[in-house]
Formats: structure tokens, sequence, C-alpha cells
């Protein structure tokens, strides 16, 4: 639906002129009352409770079974239920294991057994707080016992694999450590364990996480020499949540698959360490030294092995059923009780999780707290308004995928929209998402003013762009995985977006005990001005998704977003196709063996398959027909519709982004069922656009990918389908 089809135009006469403000979804009568309303709205914001508010919840450490996590979410429902909100927590019995024996040692040539502890920083007292701080490792990494020569591996990506290849180096029964960054933590020892890797060793190189980066804390905001980086290792591009309960929630007396039958627990030892930890064994290698790309910051050359280094790693867990407890608060709406619009961040930590995740769960409170009291006071929003604190998001997006399982019918009937946060903190906005509600934030983007700079945040982020070499358009990104928005789009179907400031946050804080309200306030955003600001964009966005005439969707630009995504895959597989086929010449003329030095003993590539030509005529034909009905579409505007249609078309517009969904599933993980976005299957929380095409193409399984291509025109035409139904809605 484009901007002509749902924008009313609100036109204020100004002597022989008039000026217009387009409001998506708002009738003119209603757009002057809107605007007033997020004026108030704004107006009623106050950094100071954000300040006071991250000091409670982040007090203490509050992982998921925590007694403190308890607290917070007993203490976060109290608040909502002052505010007027129906208010509920709802507790799932979810697998969390908690490290009872780690054990990593350098067997060989020289002895040095790893520290893998933190220090307390002056200045610091939270880092101080001993055994109630959570050890660091890595959640669903198995238990387990090894000993080998050790393997760098750079970031143990795929093409690093590729690398070694060429080296002649081969994994299979060692032990392989690869640096953070480069892709989701979860993917290394999953590669690793799939190319025959006995055990995986994790370290924050300090290139990229430490002080090359900049001064470590505590006189700086980056990681010191003894942090280290906690998280899931969660094979979570096959399905999150609990991994007992795959689909289905994880109540008291549900159904629980046996432990070793989860496909989620990685299959070998995993363990986190810090780059003091690091130094000896990277030290210890030998072997052909590393290509330039994968040199870090150690005051050492890199070498990848394997051996003279030889380590044992020895991981042991609790494996306990643990509650995670989700706190649920409802406003019914004064006019759609039954179209929900809902907004969520978790809350709980690693450890005290400052900014990860309490900078944004501070900012959703100060957003129900203005709305709940401005009903109180008569302004009540049109649809329901759903706020949630999660638990368990940190081993793996645990407590909202349970509520989405258990719920799931009731929010495919009701939920028109979900809005997430994470954590936030000084700099520009970003934000990604389903594409029909690209053009409804723009335009509050365009509403919503920029602390440091006093122009809007719209505009700010276009500069930074452009000053970055990139263009002037307002376009949300993507949404692969990594925050609780992915049960709602990528399994139930339902709209979402995910926003939030940062990029001149810097630091080396990321889920290790350093993430601090003292480090929060003296480097990610001193004042809570982005805080606020963050929750006026999503309380705006909120506001108008709870309080339109016509639900604010937009296809014109979705349309075109689609279109290029088709496009991007289309060029790829060609400029594969013509690199293999380069490939296979210089391999037929022998060139790879003559350029190679032969000192290095590098093994020449061999020949590549061919690619095919595939027939991508069915998605070019069901877009070119779905574009043209989408123009017919914008011809129409429904300012007249009746109130029966104009509830009809708002019931079609809710189940819209459903219609892009099927309940088979993408190929080997049926959990994800969206066939416009999904987490990679190798990138874990980076999205993979037209999923389903896409990864069989990367994958070199040309019948899978043309099987995909006709099951993706399939989605397509039924949105065709849907657009059809639209447009008779609106007439």
């Amino acid at each position: 639906m484009t901007q002509k089809f749902i924008s009313f135009t609100l036109i204020f006469l100004l002597g022989l002129g008039t000026y217009a403000q387009s409001i998506t979804g708002f009738k003119s009568e209603n757009a002057a009352v809107q605007l007033e309303l997020e004026s108030q709205f704004e107006s009623r914001l106050k950094a100071e409770n954000l300040d006071v508010w991250m000091q409670r919840l982040a007090a203490e450490p509050h992982w998921v079974g925590t007694e403190y996590g308890k607290k917070n979410a007993e203490w976060m429902a109290e608040q909502f239920r002052s505010w007027g909100y129906d208010t509920k927590i709802e507790t799932y019995h979810v697998l969390f294991p908690y490290p009872k024996i780690r054990e990593l040692e350098l067997v060989s040539p020289d002895p040095y057994t790893a520290k893998l502890t933190a220090v307390p920083v002056e200045g610091d007292p939270y880092t101080a707080q001993g055994e109630a701080l959570l050890p660091s490792y890595n959640a669903f990494s198995t238990d387990g016992e090894a000993e080998a020569d050790l393997v760098f591996v750079n970031y143990g990506i795929p093409r690093d694999y590729e690398e070694l290849e060429k080296m002649g180096i081969d994994v299979k029964g060692k032990i392989v450590i690869a640096k953070y960054y480069g892709s989701w933590r979860g993917i290394k020892p999953k590669l690793a364990a799939e190319k025959g890797a006995i055990g995986c060793i994790i370290y924050s190189d300090p290139e990229d996480d430490g002080y090359v980066r900049g001064d470590v804390y505590p006189e700086g905001a980056f990681k010191n020499k003894t942090g280290v980086q906690r998280g899931s290792v969660m094979d979570m591009p096959l399905y999150p949540g609990d991994v007992l309960t795959p689909g289905y929630a994880a109540k008291k007396d549900a159904k629980r698959l046996d432990r070793k039958d989860a496909p989620t627990i990685t299959k070998i030892p995993v363990l986190p360490i810090s780059y003091e930890d690091a130094l000896p064994l990277l030290s210890a290698l030998k072997g052909p030294v590393a290509p330039n790309s994968w040199k870090g910051g150690l005051p050492i050359t890199y070498h990848v092995g394997p051996g003279p280094a030889k380590v044992r790693i020895k991981l042991e867990f609790d494996w306990k059923i643990t509650p995670a407890h989700n706190v649920i608060a409802m406003l019914e709406g004064s006019t759609y009780p039954d179209q929900w619009v809902m907004r969520g961040n978790h809350h709980d930590a690693w450890v005290h999780g400052a900014n990860d995740p309490v900078s944004g769960m501070v900012a959703v409170m100060e957003e129900a707290r203005v709305i709940g009291e401005m009903a109180k006071q008569g302004k009540r929003p049109k649809r329901t308004v759903v706020y949630a604190a999660w638990d368990a998001e940190e081993p793996g997006l645990i407590g909202s995928t349970e509520w989405v399982e258990d719920h799931e019918k009731e929010l495919q009937a009701k939920l028109v929209a979900y809005i997430n946060t994470d954590s936030n903190g000084r700099g520009f906005f970003g934000a990604g998402g389903s594409h029909t509600l690209q053009a409804m934030v723009s335009e509050v983007a365009d509403a919503v003013t920029d602390p440091q700079t006093g122009v809007s945040i719209k505009e700010r982020r276009i500069a930074r762009q452009l000053a970055g070499g990139g263009n002037a358009n307002f376009e949300l990104s993507a949404l692969g995985s990594g925050s609780d928005y992915t049960p709602f789009i990528q399994h139930a179907g339902i709209a979402s977006l995910n926003i939030g400031f940062g990029g001149e946050n810097a630091g080396g804080e990321y889920h290790t005990i350093y993430d601090t309200y003292p480090h929060y306030t003296r480097f990610k955003d001193p004042g809570f001005a982005y805080g606020v600001a963050l929750a006026n964009t999503a309380g705006r966005i909120v506001l108008r998704m709870a309080n339109a005439d016509v639900l604010p969707f937009e296809f014109k630009q979705w349309h075109a977003t689609v279109s290029e995504y088709l496009k991007e895959i289309m060029e790829e597989t060609e400029s594969r196709r013509k690199e293999v086929k380069r490939h296979n010449e210089l391999v037929a003329r022998k060139a790879y063996a003559l350029a190679a030095d032969p000192r290095e003993n590098i093994a020449p590539p061999n020949k590549k398959e061919e690619i095919p030509y595939l027939d991508f005529s069915p998605l070019q034909n069901s877009l070119a027909r779905l574009g043209e009905r989408i123009e017919e579409l914008e011809s129409l505007s429904p300012e007249s519709l009746s109130v029966e249609k104009q509830k009809a078309l708002n019931e079609a517009l809710q189940g819209t982004e459903q219609i892009l969904t099927d309940m088979t599933g993408l190929p080997r993980r049926p959990w994800f069922r969206h066939r416009l976005y999904a987490p990679g299957f190798y990138t874990g929380y980076g999205v993979k656009t037209l999923p389903g095409v896409r990864e069989a193409i990367e994958q070199e399984n040309w019948k899978e990918a043309q099987e995909q291509i006709g099951i993706l025109a399939r989605t397509l035409e039924r949105m065709d389908q849907q657009v059809i139904k639209l447009i008779g809605l609106s007439k």
C-alpha cells in the first residue's frame, strides 16, 4: 500500500498558501489530534526516571533463574500496575546450564593454566561482588574433556576454513581457537564441529575489542586484558527458545526432549577466554604464519599451527530446569480492544547488564508510564497496548519464544505489530524490520529531535550515510536474529521492528562484569539523553500504530525492497558463474600452482563444479504482477470509507505479514517460516533475505534453489491475492 493509499493530508490554510503534513494512517480530522497527543507524550518523558530505574535493575547480577532476576520482574510488574496496566507474570520452565567445571591449560610446550577470571577495577564496586558474579562461559556448550593440538582459525567462519584448506591444514581431531566477531559466536563451534574439531576456544582479540580500539576500563571504555565475553552458543539458526521444547511452550508439565537429543546444544565443548589467557596459547603456535587479514593486536607473530601447542579443555555444567519470568502488561484499547500493539525488551542479563539490556528496558518503562498516565486522563489509545519485559533472552531468546509459541494463535489473530529494543546508547538512530512499516517509521524519525545536534534523528542518520558514501534514503534494514523480535516475525508472521541508538557509544563491556551503571553513565549515554530519545521514538511508533484510522502499512516501498533482493540474488549468481569459469580456466592452465611459493607447500585448488542457469522467471513474473496491483491500490483512498469497511480493511491489513510465511518453514529448519527474512544458517544473527533461494545458491544446491524459487513465487502470488482483497475493501 503506497503513501497515497494510506496517508491522509492535514492542511493548514496560511493566507494564500497551504502547509501540508502527511501522517500515515490518519484521516484529516484526526491528524492534528494525534500530533498534539505525541507532543504531550514527549513533554512528560523524564531522564531521571531512567537513571533511578537503571540503578535499581542493574544493582546485582540477574541472569535467568536468579533471585534478583525474579525480584526485578516482580518490581517491574508493580510499576506497570501503578500506571494502570492489567499486569501478570507468565513463567516458563526452561533448561539453563550453569558452569560447574571450567578448565583450560596449555599442556605443551610450556605449561600454562588459564585464569578464566576478570579482575575488579577501581571505582566500580559492582565488579568486586566476587562469587555473586556469573563465571565466564558459553551457555549450551556440551559437557566434555578434550586434549589435542591447537589450530588458529581466525574468526572461524566458512571462508577461514577455505583458507586453511589452501594451506593444507585440517582441524579434524584438533582444538581450534577463534576470535570473537566476524560472525555470531555460535557459528564458530558449529562449523568447527562440522570440520571435525573436538573443542573450541573463543577469545577477544585487542584489535577488535581491547587496547587497539582505545583506553581500557576503568580509564577508558574498552575491554581490559582480563575481560571475557559470555554468551550463548545454542544453534539458534535451527530454532531459538528452550532447547527441550522445540516449537511448543516450555510449561511446567511439558513433554521434553532428552538432553542428548536436543539438536541445538553444541557437539563439542566451547569456552570463551580473555586476551590475557589467549596470549600464551597463540604464542606457542608454530606452522604457517597467518595471513595478514588474520593478524590481530597481540604483540606476537600470529601462526596457524597445528601445534606444537597442545591444550586441554574440560567443561561440566549443572543442567537445570529454571523458571523464566516474563512480565506482560496490557492497557485495553478504547475502540479496537482486540487489535494489539506490542512493545518489548528483555530484562535478564549475563551479569549486571546496565547497557544490555537495562538501557533499553528503562526506556520501555518510561514510555509505558507516560502512556498509562495519559490514559488515566482520558487519552486512552484506540488499540490495546501491550508492554513486555522478557526473561531468558541472553541464553537463546527463550522467554519471548516460549511466550509466542504459547500464544501463537491469539497473536496471529490480534497482534498488529511488535516493536523491540535491546541495548541503547549515544549516537545515531538504527531501525530494522518489516518493510511495510518503513514509511511510517521514516515519518516518526522526522518528528524526533536528536539531543546533540538539534536536527531530526532522520536527518542525522542520513548525514552519516552520506558521509560514509551511502545514499540519502531512509530505509529499514532486514531482520535476521539476535533479539526478541525473532519469534514474532520469523515464526508467527507478525510485522516487527527493532530500533535503538548507537555508534558513538563504543566499548568493551558487552557480556562482561564491566557492564555496570558506572561504566554506562560514563561512556554509553551520560545523562540518558538517548534513553529519552528512544522512549520518544518508540512511544510515537506505538501511539501511531494504536491510534491510526487505517493501519499504517505501505506496500510500494516493500515491493521495491523485495525486487532489489531478487536483483541482488540474480546478479550474485551470475557473478559466481563467471568466477567459477575463470577459476577453472586458471586451474587448467596450472596458473595457481605456478604462481605459488614452492617453499610454502600450498596445495593448488581443484576445479569447481560449473554453475547452471537457474530459471528466475516465476519470481520475476510474480513480482511484476504484484507491482501492477500495488499501483492500483495506490490510486485509491479510504478517506470516506464507512466504519464497517474501515474495520474490515484493518483486519485484512493486520494479517498481511502472515501471508509471507508458510508452515513448512525453511529447508532443514522448519521453525523459521518467513520467506523474506531469516538468520543465515552460517551467519547466526546476520540476515539472509529471500533465504530459501539465497542459501540454496550459496550452498550450491541447484535442485533445491530451483524448488525454492517456485515456493517463493507461490508466496508472492498469495500476497497478490491479499492485495486484491485490500483493493476491494478500499472501494
